[in-house]
């Protein structure tokens, strides 16, 4: 029988199919999910308690999980604007750290006027951001070199840097721990009074609303979607396609070093070797399942900001490690990747 049959890719598909296996594939990732967790010593009826009363229902669990979803949408929008053209940035979290550098070095400096600090962090955490990604790009355009290797090359260079600093110069002299001094008041988003959730917050919720205006009703979104389907056949109708990709990439880099801004400034208020751990594979996570859109990474973010929240919970309570989180997040984003193919090929009889 499948000797006279083949796959046929599907030119357009149907929005209530696309629905159902997405659906369909993150049932059967949070079932696997589910599985794993039991398996792993949590109680099953402790499962929608932890992942959906303590996250969303409580004003606690809602505070933390808000809080811990910001940087998630920043780094998933990095991610999306990037995917968009077909760039592959695997150094989301350089970026991150570098921006987080940057915030660090005026807020340590106390440099320029107090109310003016943080909005100086912000701008440089974003530029040094752009810059720590324009070198791959550069190297991609002029020798064509992959940028998955070059981006995860220049996040471990980043890492490292901070490494040097806070065993160096940075080091905090009033414990000798390998972290940073507390950033003064003007270098810190005020809080809300509401968990750690601070005025970053609005900065996010910015960001993300403009992106959704920019790349669904204008032309930067129309340019990017042409130049991701077929860059060659956007240059020859005219379009900018370099100056596309180079705006968005440049883009991706600036929003993961806002996200390293916003984690220092927001809630640890120190630079420290844990800021930026764990955001790469999430800003993938994020990015994939919103399909590159502004408004669905937001959605999802929140999703995993509740993952992350109870997470922290089931790894006081229940002994669950940081690699059963990222277990969960996985066997999500394999169930979904492997759903998507129903609805993007059918499988057709010869004859």
């Amino acid at each position: 029988m499948f000797d006279a049959a083949f796959l046929v890719r599907r030119q357009a598909p149907g929005f209530l199919l696309s629905c159902l296996c997405y659906a369909g594939g993150l049932f059967v990732g949070l079932a696997v999910s589910a599985v794993l967790l039991v398996q792993a010593g949590v109680p099953a009826d402790a499962l929608v308690d932890e992942f959906l009363v303590a996250t969303f229902l409580t004003s606690d669990g809602l505070a933390q999980t808000l809080t811990a979803a910001l940087p998630l949408v920043l780094v998933g929008l990095a991610s999306t604007v990037a995917m968009r053209v077909r760039f592959w940035n695997i150094g989301i979290e350089g970026q991150l750290w570098v921006g987080a550098i940057g915030a660090t070095w005026i807020a340590l400096g106390e440099i320029g006027p107090a109310p003016m600090r943080l909005p100086l962090m912000l701008a440089l955490g974003a530029a040094v951001g752009a810059f720590w990604i324009a070198l791959p790009l550069w190297l991609k355009s002029r020798w064509g070199v992959n940028e998955v290797i070059s981006t995860l090359l220049l996040g471990s260079i980043a890492f490292l840097i901070v490494q040097h600093l806070l065993f160096g110069i940075w080091r905090d002299p009033a414990t000798n721990f390998p972290v940073t001094a507390i950033f003064p008041e003007a270098a810190r988003f005020a809080p809300l009074g509401w968990g750690q959730l601070h005025l970053g917050i609005l900065l996010v919720a910015v960001v993300a609303c403009a992106l959704w205006y920019a790349m669904e009703y204008t032309r930067l979104g129309f340019y990017a979607d042409a130049v991701g389907h077929n860059a060659k056949a956007a240059e020859a109708a005219g379009l900018p396609v370099g100056a596309t990709i180079v705006g968005l990439v440049l883009l991706s880099g600036a929003l993961s070093g806002l996200a390293g801004v916003t984690i220092v400034a927001g809630t640890e208020h120190r630079l420290n070797q844990a800021v930026g751990n764990g955001y790469l594979f999430s800003a993938i996570v994020v990015a994939y399942l919103a399909r590159a859109r502004p408004l669905g990474v937001v959605v999802v973010a929140l999703a995993l900001g509740a993952v992350v929240t109870a997470g922290n919970v089931l790894k006081v309570f229940y002994s669950i490690s940081e690699g059963m989180i990222v277990l969960l997040q996985g066997a999500v984003l394999i169930s979904i990747l492997m759903a998507q193919f129903f609805s993007t090929y059918s499988l057709r009889r010869s004859g």
